[in-house]
């Protein structure tokens, strides 16, 4: 009889993977490459894999505490992305173009052009749209802690508003039950378990270094993070207004994610402590909206993507798995 696999030792995997749900896949970052997988509509698996080698590891500034969470995050939207436009070429594959010509991958240009209008909506929406609600709704401009904490409040507000409406739409839902996917597979790796849909189907889906987690890190550090530096502000020029605030805060948020990211591995390092655990809980509660129970096909792709991350031979086997194809 399969047991319920234990939660993870009191220590930090030795090989910390990444991931990120795409359309109808998984992609997973393994130590030296990355590999997508990704369901086709005739039931085959797609997969690319491609070296990867973190900027960090090749130039030892970046991989500094603090550096190595800012540069990272900007690395693996890029990885993100990429991975995103494989998943719609693949569903692409089954529309066909005009005049029945393929269509081309997105170039680099228009890769780094989705990744700036990406970070500029996520900038607008979540930093720029509180400060200015702060400012206008309440009187605390010239109070740092009050003011910071009051955008702090209304951006975790925007960011579950926003969170509740998109989890409605069921292309979304389907997005999610992968992201859930993603981290059974994961936690399976983790507690040492069979690679197997059985195994990963036991293990939890909500997992302590989700991205969604790390997001409500950066917003609660922001709240203390920009309260100091207001109150230094204060302190110099006498005052603040909401121009100052945006032309402080806003360079200085790569620093928040930076931070965010060693309170995430220090809290990965430590997850049996009590702190480590009351520090996890809101990122493992909004798990419960940005993660759903995947089924066995889900848990498939996922699987099959995981194994290709860290295989840097891998081949599938027709034999063992005939529903899997390969890509370069």
């Amino acid at each position: 009889m399969l047991s319920t696999p234990k939660s993870p030792k009191n220590t930090e995997p030795s090989i910390l993977l990444g991931g990120q749900a795409v359309l109808e896949g998984v992609m997973m970052r393994g130590p030296s490459r990355i590999a997508t997988a990704v369901r086709r509509a005739d039931g085959t698996i797609a997969v690319q894999t491609e070296e990867f080698s973190p900027i960090a590891s090749r130039i030892k500034l970046f991989a500094l505490p603090f550096l190595r969470g800012a540069v990272g995050m900007i690395e693996m939207l890029f990885v993100g992305m990429r991975a995103l436009n494989f998943s719609a070429d693949v569903a692409m594959q089954e529309i066909p173009g005009k005049n029945g010509v393929k269509q081309k991958k997105a170039s680099s240009f228009a890769l780094a052009t989705t990744v700036i209008i990406a970070l500029l909506f996520g900038l607008l929406l979540f930093f720029v749209t509180p400060l200015l609600l702060a400012t206008f709704l309440f009187d605390v401009e010239g109070n740092a802690l009050l003011f910071n904490l009051a955008a702090g409040i209304i951006r975790m507000i925007v960011f579950l508003v926003y969170l509740a409406v998109i989890a409605q739409l069921q292309d979304i839902q389907r997005l999610f039950a992968y992201h859930g996917a993603e981290h059974k597979t994961v936690f399976a790796y983790e507690l040492g378990c069979d690679l197997s849909v059985r195994e990963a189907a036991l293990c939890s889906r909500f997992h302590p270094r989700c991205g969604t987690s790390f997001l409500l890190i950066v917003m609660l550090s922001a709240i203390l993070f920009f309260a100091i530096v207001d109150a230094l502000i204060i302190l110099w020029t006498g005052s603040i207004t909401i121009w100052i605030r945006l032309f402080v805060h806003l360079p200085l948020v790569p620093c928040i994610a930076g931070l965010s990211y060693e309170v995430i591995r220090l809290s990965a390092r430590h997850s049996n402590r009590t702190w480590a655990r009351w520090l996890s809980a809101p990122g493992l509660w909004l798990q419960r909206i940005t993660t759903r129970e995947p089924d066995d096909q889900q848990l498939e792709v996922a699987l099959t993507a995981l194994r290709a991350s860290l295989d840097a031979d891998w081949k599938e086997s027709p034999a063992a798995a005939p529903a899997v194809l390969s890509e370069a």
